[in-house]
């Protein structure tokens, strides 16, 4: 959820009733519970219009989507349950999603990051990286805040070479979190970790923290530590930089290579530039992308890679900011 997302959710939670809001509740993870919940402890002098915008919007949605887009697991689950009673469904269930996360590391979700960083900290750190890729990116980043500089570097080299769990690591780790997952061999090999789930917790750690990982990885594994970074902010990130920062880029980056940038793009990050020029600006600048003919695709990713590196540059001379993070200060 993003943090208009998780307003408006909070609005209508707070305008439902307690027992349509309580039910509402158990379809949600736990990271988007807490999130919720504490949007929702937050709002103050909430206006009608601002309620009514709100379930507008949701009836909107609501009218979208039929009840065959719900998770299939989800409500297997559900229906077994009641169906069988939850000690007789469990088993069943058990073979039907055979390959699921045994169900402990959910457990592990509803935890707040110091308590799960206690039950880990001893562990071996691949245990940890383990754990950790398991876990939402931001509830990832915020357990790793708590280790020390050695330990944060030592898992996120683990976490950015790992490119699966092994059934047997999924017992391993069952047997130090008593039952928080389970393995079995006929198991497939999960497709976790990697750099691209090291980036992404990277994503969340404060500037300081990240800085000393990246650097430390870097003395182990230039191209590896290059690899994560790649991978942290890209092209299509800049959609989520706020209208200043987008007319500041657009300062620095030639039209000619916007142009071939956005030749390979989402729709939202061209209305996101051409919302930030002149009218007139935007028309041409329109005009150029519809006339542009075919244009090669690593040109393309060329371009996009240096626009990307503007926006590092201008972040790293404090002109924007790349993403909101723990110790972030704005003036």
């Amino acid at each position: 959820m993003n943090p208009e997302g998780i307003h408006k959710a909070a609005l209508l939670m707070m305008s439902l009733g307690e027992d349509d809001a309580a039910k509402a509740f158990r379809f949600l993870g736990p990271r988007e519970v807490q999130k919720v919940g504490a949007a929702m402890a937050a709002l103050k002098n909430v206006t009608r219009g601002a309620v009514d915008a709100v379930l507008q919007d949701f009836i909107k949605e609501a009218e979208t989507h039929t009840t065959l887009s719900l998770d299939s697991k989800d409500y297997i689950r559900s229906v077994l349950t009641r169906a069988l009673g939850e000690e007789r469904a469990g088993g069943v269930i058990d073979r039907i999603l055979l390959g699921d996360d045994g169900g402990g590391i959910e457990g592990l979700k509803w935890l707040d990051a110091p308590a799960v960083a206690e039950l880990v900290k001893n562990e071996h750190p691949q245990i940890i990286a383990t754990v950790l890729v398991h876990l939402d990116a931001d509830h990832a980043s915020d357990v790793l805040e708590c280790f020390t500089e050695r330990t944060r570097t030592d898992v996120m080299l683990r976490i950015a070479t790992l490119d699966g769990i092994q059934p047997s690591a999924l017992r391993e780790l069952d047997e130090v979190m008593t039952g928080l997952l389970s393995g079995s061999n006929h198991v497939k090999r999960k497709p976790v970790g990697g750099v691209r789930a090291a980036a992404e917790i990277l994503n969340y750690v404060s500037n300081q923290h990240e800085e000393s990982v990246i650097e430390n990885v870097r003395g182990y594994d230039v191209d590896l530590a290059q690899r994560i970074v790649d991978e942290m902010f890209t092209f299509e990130n800049l959609a989520e930089l706020d209208d200043r920062a987008i007319q500041l880029l657009l300062r620095s980056v030639g039209t000619e290579e916007l142009v071939i940038a956005l030749k390979v793009g989402p729709p939202a990050l061209r209305e996101k530039f051409t919302a930030n020029m002149s009218q007139r600006a935007a028309d041409l600048f329109s005009e150029d992308l519809e006339a542009r003919g075919p244009v090669r695709l690593a040109e393309v990713e060329l371009q996009q890679r240096k626009i990307v590196q503007v926006a590092r540059d201008l972040a790293a001379s404090g002109d924007i900011q790349l993403g909101d993070k723990p110790g972030d200060a704005y003036v």
